[in-house]
């Protein structure tokens, strides 16, 4: 198994891929297991969020049905 520090990381201050632990952990994705895959983080992060967006929206449209007037029982 490669230790965090020898996989690759994309560096979203600078935009540049980096090896092993280069830069603040706040300025990195990832880690990954190839440069090309580090270099492709935009992306992934992008498709990601989008993901994440539509399955907050629907969600939300869940909730919006007759069972919401309903007190939360939690």
């Amino acid at each position: 198994m490669t230790s965090d520090s020898e996989k690759f990381w994309y560096n979203l201050k600078t935009g540049k891929v980096e090896k092993g632990f280069e830069s603040p952990v706040v300025d990195r994705a990832g880690p990954f297991d190839t440069a090309e895959e580090a270099a492709a983080a935009p992306e992934k992060l992008k498709e990601r969020s989008r993901q994440w967006d539509e399955d907050d929206a629907a969600e939300a449209e869940w909730g919006d049905g007759p069972a919401s007037d309903q007190p939360d029982r939690h």
